[in-house]
């Protein structure tokens, strides 16, 4: 999880949730501290969003020695109104191409 931006003020596009599922659907055996440093938030939060994530069944793990695996529920459709059959799979592909067209890694139109 390199590639941290510096700290920002004020209001974003995002939110904590959702980057903590996308942070989470790039690397399934994250630790907590990686998803908070990643993220910009305290490990605290990250264990407060993963318990929000999974008590509305977009996110379960299982236990792997003294870490966790998570699986992310594509089909499951986001909770806003305005976002009416958008599932988790559709979000992180459209956050997926930004993020390869960011480093390179794709054309930067997200039509490809």
């Amino acid at each position: 999880m390199d590639g941290v931006p510096e700290s920002h003020n004020g209001w974003t596009f995002l939110t904590n949730h959702a980057r903590v599922l996308a942070a989470i659907a790039d690397n399934r055996s994250a630790r907590i501290r990686d998803l908070a440093a990643h993220c910009r938030l305290t490990e605290r939060a990250v264990q407060k969003i993963i318990a929000d994530l999974e008590q509305d069944g977009y996110l379960s793990h299982t236990r792997e020695g003294r870490g966790n695996t998570y699986r992310v529920e594509p089909g499951k459709v986001l909770r806003h109104p305005a976002e009416a059959g958008l599932s988790v799979a559709a979000l992180l592909s459209l956050l997926a191409q930004d993020d390869m067209g960011r480093t390179g890694l794709g054309t930067g139109d997200p039509r490809s």
